[in-house]
């Protein structure tokens, strides 16, 4: 009986995969594995959404309650949606942030492809460094700071 009650406690929090799409459902973690894309649409994520090399994120009216993170991503877009940690976007291709309310920072680091951030409300630093095409967009109300690249978005 003592050990029934002690393995429940010890397992972590699931892990879902997403290749195609997911709707109105709530997962723990999601994982867009390489070279796939995942379509979400009112998803509520309780942790964090990870983006993998080459895959692609587009994510419409979505909660999330930690990170949005993608390194070396495709493409990753989410647009009216909640984030209540922090999006970054490091060493990928392109990205469109729209309409969004985010509760941690706004980072884009090293991207390649066309960036687009506009109308989005960010608690933390909106930072954008060593893109190689500078972000786009405005209309962003930032509670820290705007940096860089990012300065006058």
């Amino acid at each position: 009986a003592v050990v029934a009650a002690i393995a429940p406690a010890s397992a972590s929090a699931e892990e879902r995969t997403c290749r195609g799409r997911i709707g109105a459902a709530t997962v723990d973690n999601l994982r867009v594995p390489p070279g796939t894309t995942c379509r979400l649409n009112r998803t509520r994520v309780k942790g964090t959404v990870k983006v993998e090399r080459r895959a692609t994120l587009r994510a419409t009216r979505i909660r999330v309650v930690g990170n949005v993170q993608a390194e070396n991503a495709a493409r990753v877009n989410v647009a009216r949606s909640r984030v209540g940690g922090s999006v970054q976007v490091v060493q990928g291709g392109s990205s469109t942030l729209r309409l969004n309310k985010v509760g941690g920072d706004v980072q884009y680091f090293e991207n390649r492809g066309a960036i687009s951030i506009a109308r989005n409300r960010v608690d933390g630093n909106l930072q954008c460094k060593e893109n190689r095409r500078r972000p786009t967009g405005g209309g962003n109300i930032v509670q820290g700071n705007k940096e860089d690249q990012c300065a006058r978005l």
